[in-house]
């Protein structure tokens, strides 16, 4: 039994975030990738920094952080949202077949 972690590109691009016009991961998401706590990861990249280029890492300032945060929000609307849109369509679509399966009634139209 292998102890290799699989990490899909799909669970990897929903956590990317453009933050100061650069591509950036939160550690807590990074943690969760790789199935440990924020922590520990914190700690581990601490007790590792020589291997990381100096433009690693930063921390977000307090708007930042709140900007962030709306965004993400904001998101899990959409995807909310998104539920019920499909919802919408397959009750039209259930609508629509229904009709279908009656007969259609002929309009005359005298001229």
């Amino acid at each position: 039994m292998s102890n290799e972690i699989v990490i899909t590109e799909e669970a990897v691009i929903n956590k990317i975030y453009i933050i100061r016009d650069k591509k950036a991961m939160l550690d807590r998401d990074l943690a969760e990738l790789y199935n440990v706590t924020t922590g520990n990861l914190n700690k581990a990249v601490g007790r590792n920094l020589k291997r990381f280029p100096e433009d690693f890492m930063f921390e977000l300032s307090k708007q930042e952080f709140e900007n962030l945060k709306k965004q993400i929000n904001a998101s899990k609307k959409k995807l909310s949202n998104q539920g019920k849109n499909i919802e919408l369509v397959f009750n039209y679509l259930d609508e629509l077949i229904e009709k279908k399966d009656k007969p259609r009634v002929k309009i005359d139209y005298k001229k």
